[in-house]
């Protein structure tokens, strides 16, 4: 399955919708990563996370994630 950016995806073990930010070739690996960024509540306030996973780790969502920018 390939990826863009702006593709609204979730990891194949669940957990938060996650937007893709960049699909390219991870340097440390050489393979094909893609990079998400999320919301996630830690205390009253929403904080942003980003990652890098690998494709076969991820599914498009059909339900965009639903939250409030607390700042």
């Amino acid at each position: 399955m390939s990826f863009e950016p702006g593709d609204v995806v979730r990891l194949k073990s669940g957990g938060p919708a996650m937007t893709v930010e960049q699909v390219d070739i991870l340097a440390a690996t050489g393979k094909e990563a893609v990079w998400c960024t999320w919301f996630e509540k830690v205390g009253n306030r929403q904080m942003v996370q980003r990652d890098t996973f690998a494709p076969a780790m991820l599914i498009k969502s059909s339900e965009p994630g639903i939250g409030i920018l607390v700042v």
